[in-house]
């Protein structure tokens, strides 16, 4: 759930709220729990509050990855070539991620990093299965703009000065 919240507000202090208030609102609603996937009620309380935090706030002050991110996110030690490059890859994506309209935003994190399928996202979210497939198309096409400096230039072959081969 930290890491949804995460992913959705963009910095530790955020998320870390967001996921007190997921923690509050459900002990609060536990009675009225329905049986069905308790993950989706959980991922539906984190998203609803996340959107209803950015309306309250017209716009959410996002920050990059705080100097704590690499000891919280860190996996299996990747070689050095790797590291740097990752070191400047997940701030981009972050700052991509915090480009997005909230609503986009909660749509291709769900999906993508959450990995909910659209009914679910349509579920979590409240509302149509089109509204969904839009958000995450729009979200996803206003990324790769975004991270298109990471893209992989084309070079010339090897042996030529720019000369047709």
């Amino acid at each position: 759930m930290y890491r949804l919240a995460y992913r959705l507000t963009g910095n530790v202090h955020d998320a870390e709220d967001l996921t007190q208030e997921v923690f509050v609102r459900v002990f609060r609603s536990l009675s009225s729990y329905t049986p069905g996937t308790f993950e989706g009620w959980l991922h539906r309380i984190t998203t609803n509050l996340f959107l209803d935090m950015a309306r309250r706030k017209q716009r959410i002050r996002f920050e990059g990855l705080a100097d704590d991110a690499a000891e919280r996110l860190r996996g299996r030690e990747p070689s050095p070539a790797q590291a740097l490059d990752d070191a400047h890859l997940e701030p981009d994506i972050q700052a991509a991620l915090d480009g997005l309209a909230p609503e986009f935003r909660a749509a291709v994190v769900l999906c993508d990093i959450e990995g909910l399928s659209y009914e679910e996202i349509a579920a979590t979210l409240g509302v149509k299965l089109g509204t969904v497939r839009s958000r995450i198309h729009r979200g996803r096409a206003q990324l790769r703009e975004a991270l298109d400096h990471r893209a992989p230039r084309h070079l010339p072959p090897l042996g030529t000065r720019g000369e047709e081969v």
